[in-house]
């Protein structure tokens, strides 16, 4: 198939978004499907989001974007984020009854309730059905996240695993005497992502726990966090296989975020052989369950005390049930694509009436647009 994927999260930003993302787009080339990426870096005038600089938005793309699309002629649309690219896109589609998916990678509401504690979450979550139930299916991580989602007024949600590449993150680089930790007081309890308020590492370094605590990352919150906890190790952000050093050399993982709707560094973390404590929170709970490869508990200290115990094989074989070929062959499989005759002639009406053309849809996905704006409808009343 032809895929164009829309996505405000794409390099040089580092996180579990963007590493999804890239090695989905990998996964699917390698199976013989050609994917165009339009991202904030193309070109665009782009400014920096508030409190989060590493995201550029960008502004007067959907032009552009619009040419890219038809020149393009695309079997299937994913539209990932709900930045300003993705709301560019997903006004395009809509003009064009064009059926689309979109993906619900973070919980948007709790991050901007966190740093603005005056804007309330169900406004976040207005603006995020709207945008999300304005597509077909909506893409999430995990069982747990549907029923959320669901619960909050969401529709047409199917679950989307991601993978973990086992060769970079692997047991073999464990070194306990000589090793990054090295002269660190064992146990060391390591937390490793972007150092900001939603994703509570302050939770983590106000645990009363045996031995170390390491903090591997970057982020707005680092310098006040050093000055406050003078006796946690710091080590500011990491790449490839010093990463996955940084994983394998630990104890164990502590997670601490309860907006994460996953947390790709757990299984990172598995994968390394490190088992990993959380809160029984969406994304981590999923991830750990009953495998024996962590454990999840409201007291964040118990959980991590308990993983001291746990078998590290047991962590590394548990990572090894998720690949990055299965998350690419449930992305595609979740596609919306209309078929094959009906795409043919959409793209030639659109190229001969300039981007005016309205298609005729299957029954389905008419009934899908109609649903999506009686949904839209719904949210400006709860307003």
């Amino acid at each position: 198939m032809r895929i164009i994927l829309v996505t405000d999260a794409w390099e040089p930003q580092v996180n579990g978004v963007v590493r999804t993302l890239q090695r989905t787009v990998d996964e699917c080339r390698a199976m013989g499907h050609t994917v165009e990426v339009i991202t904030p870096y193309d070109g665009y005038l782009t400014f920096p989001l508030p409190t989060y600089p590493e995201i550029r938005l960008a502004l007067f793309a959907k032009k552009d974007i619009q040419r890219r699309i038809e020149k393009f002629e695309p079997d299937a649309i994913h539209i990932a984020t709900e930045g300003t690219i993705g709301q560019a896109a997903c006004a395009l589609c809509r003009k064009w009854n064009w059926p689309f998916t979109t993906s619900y990678h973070t919980q948007f509401p709790e991050y901007i309730h966190a740093r603005f504690p005056f804007i309330p979450t169900s406004a976040g979550y207005a603006f995020m059905r709207r945008f999300h139930n304005s597509g077909g299916r909506m893409m999430v991580t995990t069982e747990s996240m549907r029923d959320e989602l669901l619960a909050k007024g969401f529709r047409n949600i199917t679950a989307w695993a991601r993978g973990v590449d086992t060769k970079l993150f692997t047991p073999d680089l464990r070194d306990e005497k000589t090793g990054v930790y090295a002269g660190l007081q064992r146990p060391v309890f390591v937390n490793v992502g972007r150092v900001a308020v939603e994703k509570n590492i302050e939770g983590f370094l106000e645990l009363d726990l045996p031995g170390t605590k390491v903090v591997v990352g970057d982020g707005p919150q680092l310098d006040a966090l050093k000055k406050k906890y003078p006796a946690a190790v710091f080590t500011g952000p990491k790449y490839d296989e010093e990463l996955a050093r940084h994983f394998a050399d630990a104890d164990v993982f502590v997670f601490p975020s309860r907006t994460d709707t996953f947390g790709l560094v757990n299984l990172e973390a598995m994968a390394c052989g490190t088992p990993v404590a959380s809160f029984p929170v969406p994304g981590p709970k999923d991830i750990i369950g009953t495998s024996g490869a962590g454990a999840f508990d409201d007291d964040l200290r118990a959980a991590s005390l308990a993983c001291l115990a746990m078998d590290r094989k047991v962590a590394r074989a548990h990572a090894e049930t998720f690949s990055w070929k299965a998350c690419a062959e449930d992305f595609v499989k979740n596609l919306e694509v209309p078929p094959q005759p009906e795409r043919r002639r959409f793209w030639r009406r659109l190229k001969q009436l300039g981007g005016k053309v309205r298609p005729r849809l299957p029954k389905r996905l008419r009934r899908s647009t109609r649903d999506a704006k009686n949904t839209s409808r719904a949210d400006h009343a709860d307003e």
